[in-house]
């Protein structure tokens, strides 16, 4: 595994090892014992969720209250997305201040977030295969929904003539 950087200190962008040959390629996408040695964290995985996107979805800010709180690895399978993490941890420096990385299957990276971020993405290519590990099981009662556009965050989503919103993000909180 190879870190390419942090984001907010906490969350890490990084690819997993990829083995070639004449037939094709094999990637190692998670192993638990690895990724807890190289990053020195205890990620345990308890589920993998899979999401098909088309072209301008928003998907976003979430995340879940303690004791449902989930850390995340998030890999694209097919296409290309815009990736949010807000630091959501009000005793931070960065409390409020977002980041945001290009994933895609090309560039083959990877991002953990840890608790105290809410997570979003967009999609940027004509339909997009996301896939992430959860290190907690989904809780709808602990789901909490930040708007996509809170004026205080102030994300620089890429321009769309019209963004694809579920109803439940569109009633997101203020930070």
């Amino acid at each position: 595994m190879i870190i390419h950087k942090k984001l907010l200190k906490k969350c890490i962008v990084f690819k997993t090892n990829e083995f070639r040959d004449s037939r094709g390629y094999l990637t190692e996408i998670f192993n638990e014992n690895i990724f807890n040695k190289k990053f020195k964290k205890n990620f345990k995985c308890k589920q993998i969720n899979f999401i098909f996107s088309k072209k301008n979805s928003l998907r976003g800010l979430h995340f879940q209250k303690k004791p449902f709180s989930q850390k995340k690895i998030l890999r694209v399978i097919k296409g290309k997305i815009f990736d949010v993490v807000v630091d959501i941890r009000k005793k931070s420096k960065s409390f409020g201040k977002f980041k945001s990385v290009i994933l895609s299957d090309k560039n083959k990276k990877q991002i953990y977030i840890p608790d105290g971020f809410a997570h979003g993405y967009m999609t940027l290519s004509q339909t997009a295969k996301v896939e992430y590990i959860c290190s907690n099981y989904y809780n709808k009662n602990y789901d909490v929904t930040i708007k996509w556009n809170d004026k205080k965050i102030n994300i620089n989503w890429p321009k769309a003539s019209k963004y694809l919103i579920s109803k439940k993000d569109k009633k997101g909180i203020n930070l």
